[in-house]
């Protein structure tokens, strides 16, 4: 959900305008349909108020038919057509009401006015897209077509909304059309950050996304001509170091005082060493995603590492299952074991160590030792050691930690019971 934050809130945008703009256009359809229906209502007190003359003076049919056809008005007499359109029509609107009517009397006492009142229905109705009255009183009914009115037409409407809402999808269209590249640049972004230094961020655009991309296009090659001089000014230097530390080892050799001999020797002897760990060092900071991993059983690596670290077998105790396998670069996994059962044989009180597989399928490495003084983040940091006269230059966590990051993992410490347990967590 978080990696298409962007996306989802475009699209509940979309989502709350058109269906804003549909329940606006909806209720006002219905206001237009309703404000339409009752001004063509309106018609029926004309043929009300003919209908009752007509039934007064008992007037011929063919009058009533005249005085209709004034409003363009047609009396439906065929009965079969009536009951068809009685029973199909939509009802539009009916209304009842009462009608007054007065007229002159006279008897003996003179003239005299009578009022009439009569309960009459009103019903507007609309069949085949036609519109009908049908008007009800008393002393009979009338279906009448109105030749003149038509049925509501909600094209005009339809059109405008269909016109909005088209606008509307197609503007959000464009902004995910300008998005597009600003997903690609995140690609590029990842794949850089996932070890492809060869990745390029131009792009055409000349928009602000575009201005972003050729601002890291400039960060990118920058970055790399860092990382290249770099690696060239370490593997230089690293080479230049060899060097005189191999003659030095040589011109050792020809000194007379086995004392001077045996100094000199342990000077140039730590010298190789520190070099070699910052060759280490340098290959794990520089390590390409995990293109060089491969599948390995982890009896087989920690068997290289005790090869390494020429300790006797009966030192190790190694309790990890045959088949356990990871992936991993074997030499610097080899390596990272290495370093942690050097680093038992210093500080362990009886030069034992064992390792296993814990419950959590975590590699452990355990041996009997006082706690350490500080926390584990003191001791992998670089040049960092318990106890100063020992022989090392406090890299060794340092560079474990290093290695297990590149395999992303993390180095962790217990101490129980006068145990020192080390895990790869």
């Amino acid at each position: 959900m978080k990696k298409h934050a962007v996306l989802i809130t475009i699209l509940f945008a979309l989502t709350v305008s058109l269906v804003s703009v549909s329940a606006i256009f909806w209720e006002f359809y219905k206001l237009n349909y309703e404000q339409y229906i009752d001004h063509i209502f309106t018609k029926y007190t004309v043929i009300t108020q003919i209908y009752k003359e007509h039934q007064q003076r008992q007037s011929s049919e063919i009058m009533l038919e005249a005085n209709l056809a004034v409003y363009d008005l047609e009396v439906i007499k065929a009965k079969e057509q009536k009951t068809e359109i009685l029973s199909k029509s939509k009802l539009l609107k009916r209304e009842g009401f009462k009608s007054f009517n007065t007229s002159l009397m006279i008897d003996e006492k003179g003239m005299y006015a009578k009022n009439t009142v009569a309960n009459l229905r009103a019903t507007m109705l609309q069949y085949r897209r036609k519109i009908y009255f049908y008007i009800e009183t008393p002393s009979g009914y009338i279906l009448i077509e109105d030749n003149n009115l038509k049925p509501y037409n909600y094209i005009n409407i339809l059109y405008t909304y269909a016109t909005i809402f088209f606008i509307i999808s197609f503007s959000f269209v464009l902004v995910l059309q300008k998005l597009r590249p600003l997903i690609r640049l995140r690609k590029k972004i990842a794949l850089y950050g996932g070890g492809d230094m060869n990745v390029s961020f131009k792009t055409r655009s000349e928009d602000e996304i575009g201005s972003v991309a050729d601002e890291l296009e400039y960060a990118r090659r920058k970055i790399n001509n860092i990382l290249e001089s770099r690696t060239l000014f370490l593997r230089n230097l690293m080479h230049e170091l060899k060097t005189p530390i191999a003659k030095g080892t040589i011109a050792t050799q020809m000194l007379h005082s086995d004392k001077q001999k045996e100094r000199f020797s342990s000077i140039f002897k730590r010298l190789e060493t520190l070099v070699n760990e910052f060759a280490m060092i340098e290959e794990v900071t520089s390590l390409d995603n995990k293109k060089d991993f491969s599948e390995y059983r982890l009896v087989d690596i920690i068997d290289g590492a005790i090869d390494i670290a020429m300790v006797e077998r009966e030192e190790v105790s190694v309790e990890v299952p045959t088949d356990f396998k990871l992936q991993a670069s074997y030499r610097l996994y080899t390596t990272a074991i290495k370093n942690m059962i050097d680093n038992a044989m210093k500080y362990s009180t009886d030069s034992y160590i064992k390792i296993l597989i814990n419950e959590k399928s975590e590699l452990c490495f355990e041996s009997k030792g006082e706690c350490l003084k500080h926390p584990l983040q003191y001791y992998i940091e670089p040049f960092t050691k318990e106890n100063p006269s020992k022989n090392s230059f406090g890299l060794g966590l340092y560079l474990v930690d290093s290695i297990l990051k590149a395999h992303r993992q993390v180095l962790a410490h217990e101490y129980e019971d006068g145990i020192n347990r080390f895990i790869f967590v």
